[in-house]
């Protein structure tokens, strides 16, 4: 399991590109037969991807919890992105299609993932974070995760937005979840610009033509950086950063925090006249 340190604004500003992109990008997600794992200590959030092809894999404890299993005091949100699949918690099975979310509350000890064709494998995104309760495991189709249409073809950001864990949904203890859907012909992201001090945040870039690249907008509203970012490429977004973008074409992204609070709105929003 790879280890983030928690970086501040103040180092960042002296960062250079592969400096940023040793920090703040994460370039493999998903791996054949493998579940692929990075702990962060930004609200000590683990984020990562399972994609099983030909097997059944297994969510495995790490050295670095000092835990006899993974959920043992740490509770996850999942997202699937790719082909059809299953997960199993304790003996219970969930089908999962592509867009559909799954969360699995703490104290959970047995959790495998699975696709139905090795053909079309499942893409699991994960986001954990620790967790001081235990919520029921529960799953959401994107047909039951409220999609809300925002944004207009005049600003190039019509999109369409699924919330799955958040207050006013799936319970859970830290872990926020949901995604975005860019609609053809839209290309801006979380524009104007937030930050929410009281929670970091973790961006999925996905369903993006592999021709194409996503410049990923971060930093300081007064102070920004960029980073250009492929398919299935994950953005580590620490509570002082603003967190936007604009892509070549039109892609969706999975948004997924922890920290203070559930509270989807929570949002510190930075004029467009005053970035910098």
């Amino acid at each position: 399991m790879q280890i983030y340190q928690a970086i501040s604004q103040r180092e960042a500003q002296g960062f250079n590109t592969q400096q940023l992109r040793e920090n703040f990008l994460i370039e493999s997600i998903f791996r054949n037969n493998e579940i692929a794992m990075y702990y962060t200590h930004y609200d000590r959030v683990i984020l990562g991807g399972a994609m099983p092809v030909y097997s059944t894999l297994d969510l495995q404890t790490d050295d670095n919890l000092k835990a006899d299993y993974f959920l043992e005091r740490r509770e996850i949100g999942i997202i699937n992105v790719g082909g059809d699949g299953e997960i199993t918690v304790d003996g219970e099975t969930f089908a999962l299609s592509k867009l559909d979310a799954l969360y699995i509350g703490k104290g959970s000890k047995s959790v495998t993932f699975k696709s139905n064709s090795a053909d079309a494998p499942a893409q699991y995104f994960l986001l954990s974070a620790p967790a001081h309760q235990t919520y029921p495991t529960r799953k959401m189709s994107k047909e039951e995760a409220s999609p809300v249409s925002l944004g207009s073809a005049e600003t190039a950001n019509e999109r369409t937005i699924y919330k799955y864990i958040h207050r006013d949904g799936i319970q859970s203890c830290q872990v926020v979840m949901g995604l975005t859907v860019l609609k053809q012909g839209s290309i801006w992201n979380t524009m104007p610009a937030h930050v929410h001090d009281r929670r970091m945040e973790a961006y999925l870039y996905f369903d993006l033509d592999a021709a194409h690249r996503v410049f990923h907008l971060m930093g300081q509203p007064q102070e920004t950086r960029h980073l250009v970012v492929a398919n299935h490429q994950a953005i580590l977004s620490p509570p002082w950063s603003i967190h936007s973008g604009a892509g070549t074409t039109n892609y969706s992204f999975i948004w997924a925090m922890a920290g203070e609070n559930l509270d989807f709105t929570d949002m510190d929003f930075a004029n467009i006249a005053d970035l910098k």
